[in-house]
């Protein structure tokens, strides 16, 4: 079947339902905070803002593969707390950078964990993921059982304050993670990775490493989980053992603001991206407002139903005007 104008520019450009939300937002928030594009204001935001925007990334990786991954949140919280205890507040910095490089090869080998069960075993993305996330989530509070520990001040100052020409850290880190997805899409494994997410029987018939594909997207997930779990700690300077609870939820619902399908095949990080930011946004807004915070929950809900459906929405009224 022939798809209709708004389905081909949807498709081609699946953050654009993202882009009106961010618009949206960043205007209700100037109308609450005024000095909100200042750039000791945008900088307090976006370090906020950038551990969620890392596990979203990975996340929508997978999904464009087919997957998904529930456990990116347990995976935040092993890192973090693996930071907390082997670096401590008085650790020296060489220890501390050996230990972020050794958390990356962490997150990687808990995605790998993942992928393994998911493409050669072939098992469901979703009861896997949820599974091997206890299996995480156990490991972060034997390494942490209580809260505590964290990194020196030397890193946390660094994350919190750096701002290079008037930006803050976090947006050079956004524009170095959209430079490699451009490169990445250009590549083999780019089309594979949309090819195996939309028709992987397609995909194999044509001699498409499906399964490889399929396990180093959840790599890719875990390594981004695992960035996000070094700024998380970063941020906080402390280490908690359920510090990336939050954060599983939150990434595909960022993913899908941003126009990636659970049906992969489809997406970007451009849009899950700000995806991130507006329900960072969504959180300042429910905060100025003082209104109750179970509002949150509830905007988030409605955000993504309406995203979800508003291509449906859209299509209907043009065959109901025609």
């Amino acid at each position: 079947m022939r798809r209709s104008r708004w389905q081909d520019v949807t498709y081609r450009n699946p953050y654009l339902f993202a882009l009106l939300l961010l618009i949206i937002a960043l205007a209700v928030n100037i109308l609450l905070q005024p000095n909100l594009v200042a750039s000791a204001t945008l900088n307090s935001n976006m370090r906020v803002f950038l551990p969620l925007i890392l596990v979203a990334i990975g996340q929508a990786v997978v999904m464009i593969g087919g997957g998904i991954d529930i456990s990116v949140g347990a995976i935040v919280s092993v890192v973090n707390a693996l930071l907390a205890t082997q670096i401590g507040i008085n650790g020296d910095p060489g220890t501390a950078t050996i230990m972020m490089g050794a958390a990356l090869f962490v997150g990687m080998g808990a995605g790998a964990f993942n992928g393994l069960f998911v493409a050669y075993l072939r098992l469901q993305p979703i009861i896997t993921t949820f599974a091997s996330s206890f299996l995480f989530a156990g490991l972060a509070l034997f390494i942490l059982p209580n809260p505590g520990g964290g990194v020196p001040s030397l890193f946390t100052a660094f994350y919190r304050e750096t701002i290079l020409l008037g930006l803050p850290l976090a947006l050079y880190v956004i524009a170095l993670t959209l430079a490699a997805w451009a490169l990445v899409r250009q590549t083999r494994y780019g089309r594979y990775l949309y090819a195996v997410g939309g028709k992987p029987d397609a995909a194999y018939e044509t001699g498409v490493p499906v399964r490889a594909v399929q396990f180093s997207s959840y790599v890719v997930s875990g390594l981004m989980a695992a960035l996000g779990g070094i700024a998380i700690t970063l941020l906080t300077g402390s280490g908690n053992a359920q510090v990336g609870d939050p954060l599983t939820l939150s990434s595909i619902t960022a993913a899908v603001i941003g126009g990636t399908p659970l049906s992969g095949g489809a997406g970007g990080i451009a849009g899950p991206i700000m995806g991130a930011v507006i329900l960072g946004l969504v959180r300042n807004i429910i905060s100025f407002a003082n209104v109750e915070t179970w509002w949150q929950t509830f905007v988030n809900a409605a955000i993504i139903v309406l995203a979800l459906a508003m291509p449906g929405i859209i299509n209907l009224v043009r065959r109901r005007n025609v």
